[in-house]
C-alpha cells in the first residue's frame, strides 16, 4: 500500500453517532477530510446541520440522519434510510452520556438513561449495521467510543463507569463473533478531552488537580484523537479486531 494513502477514506462511506458536538463532530469533520462520505446522526437533525454544512464547505458529502440510539425501531429506520443513501461500511459509535451524581443519589432513571444510551445504545447500533453488512458479504469496520473509566475508576459517575466497561466488553464479544464476516470490531478509550461542554471545569481547581495526576500533566485536546481515529477507521489497521486504544496522555499509567 501507498504510504501516502495508508490513512485515506477514499470512496468509503462512514456513519458517526453523536455527532452535532465535541468527539463526534470532530470524528464526523476529520473522516471527511480522509476522503469519506460521512452520514451523522442525533436524536435532534437540526442540530447536524452546521456541522454539515461546515462539511460541505470543506468540499466533502455529508448528510444528517434521525437517530435516537436507545430505541431500536430508531435504529433500523435510520439504517434504513442510510441504505438508500449509501450503506456505510465504518460504523462510530460515539453516543453517550453521564449524570454526574454521588452513587446513593443517582436514581432508577439515572441508570437507564445512561446505560440505555451508552451501552444499549451501541449495542443496537453495532449489531444492526453487523446484520447488513453480512448479508451482503460486505466487510465492515466498527470503532466503538468507551473511555479509560471502562478500566479504571472514579466517583460519582457509577453508571457511566459501568456503561463503558460494558462497551469494552461488548467490543471484544463482537469482534470475536464478527471475525468470519470481516466484520472488525475495535474500541478507542479516550481520557479527559477538552471540548466546549467541559473546558471552564478543566481550567477550574477541580480540573487541576485532576490534572496532577496525569503523569504527562497534560489534558488531550481533540486533534490528540485524529492519529487514532484515522487508524481505526482505515485500512491501516486492517489486521486489528478486539482492540481497545487508549489515548490519556498516560493517565491509565499513573500510581495507586
Amino acid at each position: 500500500m501507498d504510504i501516502n494513502q495508508l490513512f485515506r477514506l477514499d470512496n468509503k462511506t462512514a456513519f458517526i453517532t453523536g455527532a452535532s458536538s465535541g468527539i463526534g463532530k470532530h470524528c464526523a469533520i476529520l473522516l471527511a477530510q480522509a476522503g469519506a462520505k460521512v452520514a451523522l446522526a442525533s436524536r435532534r437533525v437540526d442540530q447536524l446541520q452546521s456541522v454539515v454544512d461546515e462539511i460541505t464547505g470543506l468540499g466533502g458529502q455529508a448528510k444528517a440522519f434521525e437517530l435516537d440510539v436507545t430505541n431500536n425501531k430508531s435504529v433500523v429506520r435510520c439504517f434504513d434510510e442510510l441504505t438508500h443513501w449509501d450503506m456505510p461500511t465504518i460504523i462510530i459509535n460515539n453516543a453517550g452520556m453521564s449524570v454526574n451524581r454521588k452513587l446513593l443519589d443517582q436514581t432508577e432513571e439515572d441508570w437507564d438513561r445512561v446505560i440505555d444510551t451508552n451501552l444499549k445504545g451501541s449495542w443496537l447500533v453495532a449489531t444492526e449495521a453487523a446484520r447488513r453488512l453480512a448479508a451482503t458479504n460486505t466487510p465492515g469496520n466498527i470503532v466503538n467510543v468507551a473511555s479509560i473509566l471502562g478500566e479504571r475508576i472514579i466517583g460519582g459517575v457509577a453508571p457511566y463507569v459501568i456503561s463503558k466497561a460494558g462497551v469494552i466488553q461488548s467490543t471484544k464479544v463482537m469482534a470475536l463473533e464478527l471475525a468470519r464476516q470481516e466484520i472488525r470490531v475495535n474500541a478507542l478509550l479516550p481520557g479527559y478531552v477538552i471540548t466546549d461542554l467541559n473546558r471552564d471545569f478543566l481550567l477550574s481547581e477541580a480540573g487541576q488537580k485532576i490534572l496532577t495526576r496525569i503523569p504527562t500533566r497534560r489534558f488531550n485536546n481533540l486533534e490528540d484523537l485524529n492519529g487514532p481515529l484515522l487508524l481505526l477507521a482505515s485500512d491501516a489497521s486492517k489486521a486489528m479486531t478486539g482492540t481497545t486504544l487508549v489515548v490519556d496522555s498516560g493517565h491509565l499509567i499513573s500510581g495507586l
